[in-house]
């Protein structure tokens, strides 16, 4: 099968090469998937280049731990392993699992599940990770509740797409801030007004919110602060910074000063929940959130893909698609 292999770390265009590998072998509760799609996020750049450092005891201290690239898929069931019920060969899955840039992946049978009816593999394949760090930041720690006034940063990326999305079907009014050449994107999913991040400082909206969802985004603490109602919430995801901590010492930051401001301060570390993913599935197929492709790519151009969503050219999700 082809597979994108990384050996070492460093710039894409430098490290990535696509390579003929043989097909995984399917274990007990393992499921065998033909990969249809994998979707390309702002974590791949970091991942590519091992950083932040510190995440390098997960992902490989001098190269990484699976030279495999690729976290996320939307594909078809060719095989199941001992155990597995809940999948049957055919099916249209998606999950989420190391090594998915390749042509066929073996899965644990809890990190997928059926795709939405109403979705193309591209679509489905844009999902897992991004949707459900957007349901965690905006349910879980946002704790969003009807006519709550809920401004999301970074709302045209992958992950601001879905959060705009599942904080207006938790019935909140929702101002996204984003660039003017994606306002329309960002306004089409529901958001309630739409903010240029390059003519507007967050403290020239002249409201208070009480939930700020700050998507790599990161406005000075001040401006939150301004912008929050007293005992709102601020939540971080992700962070943009040096090269160990990547800008997680900013949360650390807000968590200080966030008692001597009068709001919360809450950070996300996403957690990849099998029931996270069903419920975005739900969520899908009953029309209240929609999947965003803003491009498609071949496989040996990832590098190509990576670099586009480094540096925003991508509204919404980057999908690979094989």
């Amino acid at each position: 099968m082809r597979a994108v292999v990384q050996e070492r770390y460093g710039v894409p265009a430098d490290v990535l090469s696509v390579r003929d590998l043989a097909v995984p072998v399917v274990g007990a509760g393992e499921v065998l998937v033909r990969v249809g799609a994998s979707p390309v996020s702002g974590t791949d750049w970091h991942l590519v280049l091992g950083l932040p450092y510190a995440a390098r005891f997960v992902t490989g201290l001098r190269r990484p731990a699976n030279p495999v690239f690729g976290l996320e898929f939307a594909g078809t069931v060719t095989e199941v392993g001992a155990g597995v019920r809940d999948v049957r060969v055919d099916d249209e899955v998606f999950g989420w699992h190391g090594g998915s840039f390749a042509e066929y992946v073996s899965v644990p049978a809890g990190q997928l599940t059926r795709k939405p009816r109403n979705t193309s593999t591209a679509q489905a394949a844009a999902m897992p990770i991004a949707s459900f760090t957007a349901l965690q930041a905006v349910r879980d720690l946002g704790e969003v509740e009807p006519g709550q006034d809920v401004l999301i940063s970074g709302a045209s990326g992958c992950v601001g797409t879905y959060a705009v999305q599942i904080a207006k079907a938790l019935g909140a009014r929702v101002t996204g801030i984003c660039g003017a050449d994606k306002a329309d994107l960002v306004r089409s999913l529901g958001a309630d007004r739409v903010v240029d991040y390059r003519e507007h400082d967050l403290r020239d909206l002249g409201e208070r919110f009480d939930v700020l969802v700050d998507i790599y985004g990161n406005p000075p603490l001040a401006a939150c602060a301004a912008v929050l109602k007293p005992g709102g919430t601020l939540v971080f995801v992700g962070g943009t910074g040096g090269r160990l901590f990547m800008g997680t010492d900013r949360w650390l930051r807000g968590v200080l000063v966030a008692p001597f401001r009068r709001f919360r301060v809450r950070a996300l570390v996403h957690q990849d929940r099998h029931a996270d993913l069903v419920t975005m599935r739900e969520y899908v197929e009953s029309g209240a959130v929609t999947p965003v492709v803003g491009r498609v790519y071949e496989l040996d151009r990832v590098a190509e893909a990576i670099e586009d969503v480094r540096c925003g050219r991508v509204r919404g999700q980057a999908v690979v698609v094989l």
